[in-house]
């Protein structure tokens, strides 16, 4: 998964007048807790509330659902092991970046997490909307300054769809941890990025121009 900030969830998302800084770093470290020792479906209002000591409109006055509030702890747990990265270099940077999201992801509670996040996120309007603001498109405007800088330094032709790229980096890790068909090993990171890198370099991400009749 990309990394984003806390801050890219939506705050028209939370409820009512906010609460002491301390108040909401406590819930969401029972959340975080929580989420990771029982998963998404097992995680209730009531037993984060108990947990950091507060009362459930505590919560509600900031996270209108279960599914919110689980986002929002999960990417403040899951920012820390996604750092920006900068080598200087197309190559390493994208091998550095799967590679921090495979070690993240693979076999872990976080991964678990994010399965179940992403599943929610089908059925529960308001998280999908968190979902597509606060993880696709903050994530990727932070990562694809990855291939903008490669473009700037002509490791790549100018035209390429950088959204195209994006895709073919973190899609087939994706692929793999949904579908769990195969693991999330660093040979599979190594080979990924040296096909889209192969491919960016060739320019196979120029937009084809289809005449039209």
């Amino acid at each position: 998964m990309e990394s984003v900030t806390s801050e890219s969830i939506s705050k028209p998302n939370k409820r009512g007048r906010p609460r002491s800084e301390e108040v909401e770093q406590a819930i969401l470290k029972a959340t975080a807790r929580l989420l990771a020792e029982r998963g998404l479906q097992a995680l209730t209002i009531e037993d984060v509330a108990s947990l950091a000591k507060v009362g459930k409109t505590s919560i509600y006055r900031r996270w209108p659902s279960k599914g919110i509030l689980a986002l929002e702890a999960f990417l403040s747990e899951f920012l820390l092991l996604q750092p920006p990265i900068d080598t200087g270099s197309l190559a390493s940077d994208l091998n550095e970046a799967l590679s921090a999201w495979v070690r993240t992801v693979a076999g872990t509670p976080t991964g678990r997490s994010l399965v179940a996040l992403i599943a929610e996120a089908q059925t529960d309007p308001e998280l999908a909307i968190a979902w597509s603001e606060a993880v696709i498109k903050t994530a990727r405007n932070q990562h694809r300054s990855m291939i903008e800088r490669a473009i700037l330094r002509g490791e790549i032709p100018g035209d390429s769809d950088v959204d195209v790229l994006m895709d073919m980096l973190y899609g087939p890790a994706y692929h793999r941890l949904l579908q769990g068909h195969l693991p999330l090993t660093e040979g599979f990171v190594q080979q990924v990025v040296a096909v889209v890198v192969a491919g960016a370099k060739a320019g196979a991400a120029v937009p084809l121009h289809v005449d039209k009749d």
